[in-house]
């Protein structure tokens, strides 16, 4: 390593920032992780604590920050329903300010920014755009329960090309697609977190709707191999570039390995769809093969098995399950 960098993490103590800071700070670059801790967690990154190219501040990013920086990765933001739907104004807020904080720092500094967007802007896509490319514009309902994240991201990426274009800032963008493995937090709702911590306990296992929808699941190494490869690759590819593994499973292909891989007495139980829930979700990923040299290499049950042994390792009671989104509405207006 040629130069040590000061690196931003934002949302740096959730799933993935967090996989990015151990990564960053074992390269032997300044880290500073900030993050508001809403649905993160401090043992994600505590390991850390003690190192002294390291540092963890509390920040809400819908609020501006001042530091001097050389790269910015903006991993902040719900990315669950149950986490983003509980709030969605600042869920909003944390993508449209949130950009609008990072690009201004990062115009500031002149430091490089990726954007960590998501296979949400593809909103549910027709089959003639399956599977989704980065040229598809999406079929996404903008009034929907979903929307304050699938258009929040949308924003977040009409924002990072705006200043790029108008202020040469130096840009990544990343769409994520459908990702698993340790750090999870096991009541985040997602289809993986769900069926292991259900499996794990002998519980039925909840499938919404009949469990034909499909989903590409790309483990977290992978997936992270990905996110930094697209920041150290060459200016003249900003992307957008879709990063996840584009094998393609039912959800009841899923739920029937997780019950194998845990040995569970599990049984499935179907409930109803979710409103504006995608049917069909899978990566081309023929971009980010040309551009980055990238392609996920391990194997699904393979990342089940590492992510289960996670799983089986937590103290459940020591995570706090998520509010429901339609209780207490009249409390929400003063949290926004």
């Amino acid at each position: 390593m040629s130069t040590i960098k000061r690196i931003l993490v934002t949302g740096g103590a959730g799933f993935l920032g967090s996989h990015i800071c151990d990564r960053m700070v074992n390269a032997g670059h300044d880290v500073i992780c900030l993050d508001n801790f809403f649905t993160s967690q401090k043992n994600n990154i505590a390991h850390l604590l003690e190192k002294p190219n390291f540092e963890l501040i509390r920040h809400d990013i819908t609020h501006p920050m001042w530091l001097e920086v050389d790269e910015i990765y903006n991993m902040a933001c719900p990315a669950s329903p149950v986490h983003y739907q509980y709030n969605p104004i600042k869920t909003m807020k944390v993508s449209v300010m949130g950009a609008i904080n990072v690009l201004g720092m990062a115009k500031r500094c002149r430091a490089k920014v990726l954007q960590a967007s998501t296979s949400e802007v593809y909103g549910d896509p027709t089959p003639e755009h399956h599977p989704q490319t980065e040229d598809y514009r999406g079929n996404v309902n903008p009034i929907g329960v979903r929307a304050c994240y699938d258009e929040g991201k949308r924003a977040a990426e009409t924002l990072f090309f705006d200043y790029h274009r108008s202020n040469g800032v130096n840009i990544r963008v990343v769409r994520i697609f459908n990702t698993y493995g340790p750090r999870m937090h096991p009541f985040d709702g997602r289809v993986v977190s769900n069926f292991i911590v259900q499996a794990i306990q002998n519980q039925d296992i909840t499938i919404y709707g009949d469990g034909s929808q499909t989903r590409s699941f790309c483990y977290v190494d992978d997936l992270v191999n990905a996110i930094i490869a697209h920041m150290n690759n060459s200016d003249d590819f900003v992307g957008p570039v879709n990063i996840g593994n584009p094998g393609e499973f039912t959800i009841k292909q899923l739920a029937e390995k997780v019950i194998e891989l845990t040995g569970s007495t599990s049984k499935i139980e179907y409930l109803p769809l979710p409103k504006d829930d995608p049917l069909q979700r899978k990566p081309d990923i023929s971009l980010a093969k040309q551009k980055m040299d990238w392609e996920p290499k391990v194997p699904l049950e393979q990342g089940l098995i590492h992510t289960i042994d996670y799983f089986k390792s937590l103290n459940l009671a020591q995570f706090r399950k998520p509010t429901d989104h339609t209780a207490h509405k009249s409390s929400l207006a003063s949290k926004v």
